[in-house]
């Protein structure tokens, strides 16, 4: 293998070749080719119902892997199981629109649960590492609030800095911004699109808000019919 072909494969994320989708025993995606890139933006857009979510969740492992060709984050999607999605996940962040933050639990508290479940024993240092992510957000003042206290836009950046604790490879966004006016739908957007450049993550923003697309072009990936289309950079 040469050295350029070497750099193309290191530098792929999410790869997949002649894949179907599934719900149970449904179909809803055919033919899936997609390659996304490390530090690479992506729309993915499509009608309620067209597989938006399904094409996430088969990328995160929670739909089964059924036939065709995946790679996620290294991870083979067909040899996934009980071991190896929690793996898989470590390297990935995820964010809907429903924010499921502990309400019992102020914002810093929310990030040191996931801390500690994800094997961070020292106190210190998961207390260093959630003052810089919230500060990546904008949130550092805001550690000692609970959710109830802060606006919505303020919730899905906590959602964003807990996505973001352990440097995922690949952030993947279903609909973060469904909840949100649209001033904060664009602060979250351009927040999403600065980590992704800053820190070389992919990211998969699944939306069908099309005014934010009007006014970001970027990559759009559509799911419609039954398939998946690449549009590239699609401009409007």
């Amino acid at each position: 293998m040469s050295n350029n072909e070497q750099q193309i494969t290191n530098n792929t994320i999410v790869s997949l070749t002649n894949v179907s989708i599934f719900q149970q025993e449904n179909k809803v995606l055919d033919e899936v080719n997609l390659k996304i890139d490390r530090g690479e933006f992506c729309y993915l857009i499509g009608k309620t119902g067209s597989g938006k979510s399904s094409l996430l969740k088969t990328l995160y492992g929670d739909l089964i892997f059924k036939n065709g060709i995946g790679e996620v984050a290294g991870f083979d999607l067909s040899q996934l199981n009980r071991k190896s999605i929690p793996l898989l996940r470590r390297k990935l962040g995820i964010v809907f629109q429903d924010f499921n933050l502990l309400e019992d639990r102020t914002v810093g508290e929310n990030l040191d649960f996931v801390l500690q479940a994800t094997g961070w024993e020292d106190a210190a240092e998961r207390k260093n590492r959630i003052n810089d992510i919230l500060t990546d957000v904008g949130l550092f003042h805001k550690s000692f609030k609970m959710p109830h206290e802060i606006s919505g836009g303020e919730q899905q950046r906590v959602v964003i800095a807990r996505a973001l604790l352990n440097s995922p490879e690949l952030i993947l966004a279903d609909e973060p911004t469904g909840n949100l006016d649209p001033e904060t739908s664009d602060e979250i957007l351009f927040l999403l699109r600065n980590l992704a450049r800053n820190n070389n993550t992919a990211v998969i923003f699944a939306t069908h808000d099309y005014r934010i697309l009007e006014k970001f072009n970027g990559r759009i990936i559509r799911c419609q019919k039954g398939k998946v289309l690449d549009e590239e950079n699609f401009v409007f």
